[in-house]
């Protein structure tokens, strides 16, 4: 991540210089993101931890290129690497030495052997048909240990606490009450089954990370060093640094691009907050205002295909669907998204009359593709390769070949050896809270897969809800959104996917939806207060208070919260059921409906709103983004009669001033 941050210093942006150091830009990281707390080695030790990285990418690598090896051993060595980059990278406590003791030492050993154990003992494990020995026993239960304490290290002690409940509950289980009861398993049955089987930690999430994530990242990790960061900030500048607002606009389109290349809600708006925060300070938006663009804008870089957060491979591959399936049914709720933070961004500026920046300050866009525009050809590239109908390892591959081959077309583009080899460990250090998180998620699949307690917690959702979809819809909001407050989108999808989306299923929501659902609350999370990492991030950037910038950013993101609902109600806006015709028909009046919901949570289109009209342009958006006859009547009506209604307003206002 920290590459494209780096590359943006040299785009347009970079006359404005960062109100907030590089050492306080760390320490914030370090508060809001767990990823970030790793040491800083240097000598032997850094060129050893360098070494395994470039060796974890390889390996990745030779697999992809030549082939995968056997699902748990594919798996297997995949863990082992995170583990030994884990524990020797991050600390048992934050305040610990920047350098490697010999106590993590031995234990980053220990973790490897527990992690190559099955590999090294593949026949014996694949024909052991449950006659497991106490050797076995011994490292499952390392194996299991070393994933939590791997997790708490990297990704946070709330997934840990939510696993370990999980153990708890399938040792425990006929100690529970009611629908959740069931007989209890021994140690060795629950242990064997998390670390022997591929339906607990060597499951379905460490496989996605194995293969399809894994690739992706080192893909980013390449663009990164290529310099994409200033064609994304020059292509915003061009397209929109000169409208009202221009730096806020600019924050959004740029995050909207960057997420086509990372999921990082939080890396994404401390790197391009720490420039555009203070652009947009300057112009005049209020503090709390230019951190909740950037972290609202950050966080939908998830939801941005064509490669979207790592849960959208996790969903993939969880519902039998081609990526690219997810890629396209993702693709107008995005940019419903970012349309709506644009328009509201658009509002904001009028309502104080914010000026952009000067054309001939700005580049073009002509200039800018043909300056770097070469680079857009991985993605490209990767689009074409997707729709093909080839697999996400084989596209992420030939993306990364392109990468290095765009970048070889002009000398500032052009990687050396050195920035090859720099990206394959750049790529290895970003996987590992993504690696170490589905380890995790896959000790809840486990659970859920041994007891059976998915599908009772489904049927107990429906009929806490009476049956009531929109109830259950709300239910599932709520668990999403509280999950999300303690554990990665990746986590938090596979635990609401095998719990939530169930229950929308049975109430005859389609797959897909269901889970779009669930994925979507997952995400909004990160800037939905009280917690909202993404928000606090921008929060302390913009010198703000945190719990106002994520009240803002809830309202700029405020198409995050509709969406859903909408597509589980009305699957056509994500291709479900639609026609080409159908399609242009929703987008045109769902573009409508955000611009009125914008107004609305501005308090502002043509002149300032009172209640009564907020309510109105409310209201006649949300008609409007719902697809169907009457609701499009009903919306455009009541968005003309707003409309009429300001323009007479904003006629009273000039003749007052006139008159003055």
């Amino acid at each position: 991540m920290s590459n494209l941050h780096d590359s943006k210093n040299t785009g347009s942006s970079s006359e404005v210089e960062p109100e907030i150091s590089q050492t306080e830009l760390e320490a914030l990281m370090k508060k809001v993101d767990k990823e970030s707390t790793f040491r800083k080695l240097e000598g032997f030790q850094y060129k050893l931890v360098y070494v395994i990285a470039v060796l974890f990418s390889c390996y990745h690598l030779y697999t992809g290129m030549f082939g995968m090896f056997a699902a748990q051993i594919q798996r297997s060595v995949h863990l082992a690497f995170a583990f030994a980059l884990v524990f020797l990278l991050y600390p048992a406590r934050q305040k610990s030495s920047n350098r490697i003791g010999i106590v993590d030492y031995i234990t980053a050993a220990l973790a490897v052997f527990t992690g190559l154990y099955l590999t090294i003992n593949y026949q014996h494990i694949m024909t052991a048909a449950g006659n497991y020995t106490q050797t076995d026993l011994l490292f499952g239960i390392l194996g299991v240990l070393f994933t939590l304490e791997a997790a708490r290290r990297v990704v946070g002690t709330p997934i840990v606490v939510i696993a370990a409940s999980f153990l708890i509950y399938a040792y425990f289980g006929n100690y529970f009450p009611g629908f959740l009861s069931h007989r209890g398993y021994s140690v060795e049955r629950i242990v064997t089954h998390m670390y022997y089987t591929t339906e607990g930690i060597l499951g379905i999430p460490l496989g996605v990370s194995s293969t399809f994530i894994f690739l992706f990242l080192l893909f980013g990790a390449f663009l990164e060093r290529t310099g994409i960061g200033k064609l994304f900030i020059d292509i915003a500048n061009a397209i929109a640094g000169w409208a009202s607002g221009g730096p806020a606009k600019v924050a959004v389109i740029t995050s909207a691009l960057e997420g086509t290349i990372s999921g990082s809600s939080v890396a994404n708006t401390v790197g391009s907050g720490s420039f555009t925060i203070p652009m947009m300070k300057r112009l005049g938006y209020r503090p709390e205002f230019a951190a909740a663009v950037e972290a609202s804008a950050s966080t939908g870089g998830q939801i941005m295909p064509p490669i979207m957060g790592a849960a959208a491979f996790l969903m993939a591959e969880f519902i039998g669907m081609p990526y690219i399936e997810i890629a396209k049914a993702a693709a107008i709720p995005a940019l419903l998204y970012f349309l709506g933070v644009l328009i509201s961004v658009h509002f904001e500026a009028k309502r104080l009359g914010l000026k952009g920046v000067s054309r001939s300050e700005l580049p073009t866009v002509w200039s800018v593709i043909k300056e770097r525009g070469h680079l857009f050809v991985p993605l490209v590239a990767i689009i074409y390769v997707l729709t093909e109908g080839s697999t996400p390892v084989r596209a992420a591959l030939v993306g990364l070949a392109f990468s290095v081959a765009a970048g070889m077309i002009k000398k500032e583009t052009r990687m050396s050896l050195a920035d090859i080899i720099n990206a394959l460990e750049a790529g290895a250090r970003s996987a590992l809270g993504v690696a170490i998180a589905c380890a995790t998620a896959g000790i809840i699949v486990g659970v859920v897969t041994l007891t059976g307690v998915g599908l009772k917690m489904a049927n107990g959702l429906v009929d806490l809800a009476g049956g009531n979809l929109l109830l259950t819809l709300m239910f599932t909001m709520v668990a999403s959104l509280i999950l999300g407050m303690g554990a990665p989108t990746t986590a938090n999808y596979v635990i609401t996917s095998t719990i939530a989306a169930p229950a929308l299923v049975l109430l005859g929501v389609p797959v897909l939806a269901a889970h779009m659902f669930v994925f979507y609350f997952g995400i909004v999370a990160d800037i939905t207060p009280p917690v909202a990492l993404a928000a606090y991030a921008g929060a302390g950037i913009a010198k703000a208070d945190p719990f106002k910038t994520g009240v803002t950013a809830t309202k700029l993101a405020i198409g995050a919260f509709i969406i859903p609902y909408i597509f589980v109600f009305s699957p056509q806006i994500i291709l479900i059921g639609s026609t080409s015709l159908g399609i242009v028909q929703n987008l045109t009046t769902a573009i409508c409906g955000m611009t009125g919901i914008g107004a609305a949570m501005i308090g502002y289109c043509l002149a300032n709103m009172s209640l009564a009209e907020r309510i109105l342009f409310f209201v006649g958006g949300l008609m409007l983004i719902d697809p169907g006859i009457w609701t499009d009547i009903a919306g455009v009506v009541m968005l003309v009669t707003g409309i009429i209604i300001q323009i007479r307003k904003k006629k009273v206002s000039q003749s007052a001033s006139l008159g003055a």
